[in-house]
């Protein structure tokens, strides 16, 4: 004889918010955990990502009668990205309905939650991975750059702000990271899931609330993070509130351990597992960090340069707060990409190539404008230019500045201030 269920009956509005969020949660986070898969990931959910690229703007089109044209741009807060929410709520309440017109007879999920919750635990698990490993291993915010440490905090966005805040102190970075990773690490097993979740909410409340104060466009995907945290925590919410608020004594929750004979090798499995897939994200950090974070190779010239010199046609030009046109700062970070900063503060950028002995400058929407200058470096940190720029002959006398001068990257740590250092 098969056992009989001895589960409580769930009530009707139960079942019903169940089957809602079952079906929105799991189309929300599909094609997890096959996108995860490293290096094949993306080839493999290819199919299902080309379906949702018809079915949003399709939907765009004849629901909201607007034209979607941009999928990612660097941005998870789209009309895209919102549009496919609408979907995801629209798919799930008529799933819902179907399902209970279907199933009105099934009284209680127990089992089928369960299996949601696991799901659901490591989907979070792997966000919360991944969002750590590039903060362990600062690839997300990298250390200032220099054409931002000559730019007005005024002219600065608010996004742009808080990138400068978070890379300016590695040390605070980390520290983010590493309670992320916490989260993600104890959310992967078991007998710590609770507890991860609950990290994961005090973690992603922070991170939500920076994505919508600061309007960094990650603002879906940062609360869809948190309330997938808070689902977590739900069945346990009278347990915490006896445990945290009225000081009662709290019964341990019974669990449902996999059988003797397989317990062990499951744990050791799935620490193997989450092991080496964080082991895996550090790398992809660390290889982020060197492609473009600290670590990445310093181009020639690589700094700020004061232009302390320029004449044109023979005749000099001063720096001259006046004269809005005239250079005044030259800040090489990349190996093709030169930034120009104007004697009213404003900056223009241009592509570069650099020569042994010539570099050339280009205009990303006029190709025939390729003024060249010879270059010599005089002597350490002195660099002359010689060319001809819009049909005159340019030279330049460029110095380089000491980056460490700027307070935001030289003022570091005190454990004694006897007055505030508040500039």
């Amino acid at each position: 004889m098969e056992p009989r269920n001895t589960s409580p009956s769930w009530s009707p509005a139960k079942r019903v918010l169940f089957r809602f969020a079952f079906s929105y949660l799991v189309l929300y986070n599909l094609p997890f955990p096959l996108h995860r898969i490293p290096w094949a990931g993306p080839i493999i959910t290819q199919p299902y990502q080309d379906l949702w690229h018809w079915l949003v703007p399709w939907a765009g089109k004849h629901l909201l009668g607007i034209n979607i044209t941009i999928r990612r741009g660097g941005s998870g807060d789209t009309t895209y990205n919102y549009v496919q929410v609408l979907c995801f709520l629209i798919i799930a309440a008529v799933t819902t309905a179907v399902w209970t017109v279907l199933d009105r007879k099934r009284r209680e999920y127990t089992r089928l939650d369960a299996g949601l919750r696991v799901y659901i635990r490591f989907a979070l698990a792997a966000a919360m991975l991944v969002y750590g490993a590039y903060k362990v291993i600062p690839s997300q915010f990298a250390k200032p750059f220099p054409s931002q440490l000559i730019e007005p905090f005024g002219e600065a966005s608010p996004m742009g702000l808080l990138w400068v805040f978070m890379g300016a102190s590695s040390g605070y970075t980390i520290f983010a990271g590493a309670a992320e990773m916490l989260s993600g690490l104890l959310l992967a097993f078991r007998r710590t899931a609770l507890l991860g979740a609950l990290v994961s909410i005090g973690v992603m409340s922070h991170v939500a609330v920076l994505n919508l104060c600061y309007d960094v466009p990650v603002k879906l995907y940062s609360l869809h993070l948190l309330a997938m945290g808070v689902f977590l925590t739900l069945p346990h919410l009278r347990q915490l509130l006896d445990l945290f608020v009225l000081n009662r004594p709290v019964e341990a929750v019974a669990a449902r351990p996999p059988r003797a004979r397989f317990r062990r090798t499951a744990l050791v499995a799935q620490a193997v597992l989450v092991a080496a897939y964080s082991g895996y994200l550090l790398y992809e950090s660390y290889d982020a960090s060197k492609e473009e974070g600290n670590l990445s190779p310093r181009p020639p010239f690589h700094g700020i340069w004061t232009v302390e010199e320029l004449a044109v046609d023979g005749v000099a030009r001063p720096p001259l707060l006046t004269d809005a046109t005239r250079w005044r700062r030259v800040v090489f970070e990349y190996p093709d990409y030169v930034s120009v900063q104007l004697m009213d503060g404003s900056r223009r950028n241009y592509g570069l190539m650099v020569g042994k002995r010539r570099l050339t400058l280009t205009k990303f929407d006029d190709n025939t404008w390729r003024p060249s200058f010879a270059y010599q470096e005089t002597q350490p940190g002195l660099l002359a230019l010689d060319g001809t720029m819009d049909g005159h002959k340019t030279r330049l006398m460029l110095r380089r500045e000491d980056e460490s001068s700027y307070r935001l990257v030289s003022r570091g740590f005190h454990w004694i201030n006897e007055t505030a250092f508040n500039r």
